[in-house]
């Protein structure tokens, strides 16, 4: 994690050296000690330096043991996070100041989308990137002669946001606190905390904050503004770490009261299941190969039961958020749902909804522009022996497909069922063994 907080008097405590260096060379670029990375912790035992610029700092304890450095000072391309044994590193690593990285002998790694390099420590047989200790701190990381840099912070936005931004300084504008959270404090007292921010188009991202900070106690601001800040990661969610309070500024109206809607094509059915030993057990499943949480406002969920020409029954999604990368999965019965399945659903829709099809129906499911953005079967005919049955079996989406798909296309799907016409497949399914409701 980022931020481990607490600390140990140690009277033989001794400062890096901080005078500066101009004797070291870069011979590798951020990117070269990136690919150097196959999936497992590595220590690097080559005569490897890199130079950038020192973009975090623990001035006001919002960062932790932690030095995030970029590649450029202005239009970087890479960064990452050196962890360090070091209180108070702002003291001897300002902002904006340039710095060499010797790695040898330094440990490198990846962890839930982060670049990590520093010290050592093993759990459960495993090597993980730590703390560098204070001592060896000076023996690695070395201050430029060169001035202060004006750092230049990236200016984005939350749907452009990507892997090479992690550990970099950017910025982001029009971004107001969610309004459930604009009374709430930055942090909760001595815990790592939350908060979420929007964007005036409904994007939505994360604002880590310490609860150590010099800053956790004073109220989220409640306007609307920019945010300059760190980016970080946490698997799939990105989240901003700010410095200060300064990097802040919301002094503008927040975004209109009226309804931001969304759409994206890459939200789509991913499974339906007619369980063939429980019909309580149905469900179906949703999920956003985008890289950027939506909310569902205006979104609608459709079931056309049989050969009607008319919905049967339609679920609202509004108020309901699907992350990056993830699934939603809708249950009629959430309590015989988590009984079979061992966890709950993530909504419970009721009886005769779309998660209740007995297999020959077909699903819709619509955008807040009334745009169809994905279906299953042919409205006006009944499933029942056609190449969109699923009955006592499930319809899966094939795992290469990403987008949505406003025209039923059968060989973007493998199906189940107990009759196998149309080159579906006659094996019914059982719960829980033959279904994995969430995992894409």
């Amino acid at each position: 994690m980022l931020f481990i907080f607490g600390c140990v008097k140690d009277p033989n405590f001794k400062s890096p050296e901080t005078s500066c260096n101009d004797q070291l060379i870069a011979n590798r670029t951020f990117v070269e000690v990136k690919n150097l990375f196959e999936g497992e912790v590595i220590q690097i035992h080559q005569d490897l330096v890199i130079e950038g610029y020192i973009v975090s700092s623990d001035q006001a304890g919002n960062f932790f043991s932690t030095l995030h450095i970029q590649d450029n000072s202005i239009n970087p391309t890479a960064g990452f996070q050196i962890e360090i044994d070091l209180r108070d590193s702002y003291l001897f690593y300002e902002l904006g100041s340039k710095v060499y990285v010797k790695l040898k002998g330094l440990y490198f790694g990846k962890s839930k989308g982060v670049y990590k390099l520093g010290g050592v420590f093993t759990s459960f047989g495993n090597l993980s990137v730590g703390r560098l200790p204070a001592l060896a701190v000076g023996d690695h990381i070395f201050l430029s002669c060169d001035p202060i840099s004006n750092l230049v912070p990236e200016i984005t936005s939350i749907p452009n946001l990507n892997e090479d931004l992690v550990n970099t300084l950017i910025q982001l504008e029009s971004l107001e606190v969610l309004e459930e959270e604009k009374n709430l404090t930055f942090a909760l007292p001595q815990e790592e905390t939350i908060r979420n921010l929007s964007d005036c188009n409904g994007g939505l991202i994360e604002l880590l904050n310490s609860g150590y900070s010099d800053f956790r106690d004073t109220i989220l601001p409640s306007g609307n503004g920019s945010v300059t800040a760190v980016l970080y990661r946490e698997n799939n969610d990105y989240q901003l770490i700010i410095r200060t309070l300064n990097d802040m500024e919301m002094p503008n109206e927040r975004c209109a009261d009226s309804e931001v809607l969304l759409t994206s094509d890459q939200i789509f059915i991913s499974e339906i299941a007619d369980p063939n030993n429980n019909s309580e057990a149905r469900f179906i499943e949703l999920y956003n190969a985008g890289n950027q949480q939506i909310q569902l406002d205006g979104w609608f969920l459709l079931r056309y039961t049989n050969a009607n020409v008319t919905s049967g029954s339609e679920i609202d999604l509004s108020g309901i958020i699907i992350d990056s990368n993830s699934t939603l999965v809708f249950s009629p019965n959430a309590t015989e749902f988590q009984a079979v399945y061992g966890y709950p659903p993530d909504i419970e829709l009721g009886s005769n909804s779309p998660a209740d099809s007995n297999g020959d129906d077909n699903l819709v499911l619509i955008d807040p522009f009334g745009t169809v953005i994905d279906i299953f079967g042919l409205i006006g005919e009944d499933g029942s022996g056609t190449d969109h049955e699923f009955e006592d079996g499930k319809a899966e989406r094939k795992i290469n497909i990403v987008t949505g798909n406003s025209v039923f296309t059968f060989s973007e799907w493998t199906i189940y069922n107990d009759t196998g016409g149309f080159e579906t497949i006659n094996l019914p399914q059982n719960a829980p063994e033959d279904f994995s409701p969430g995992i894409r």
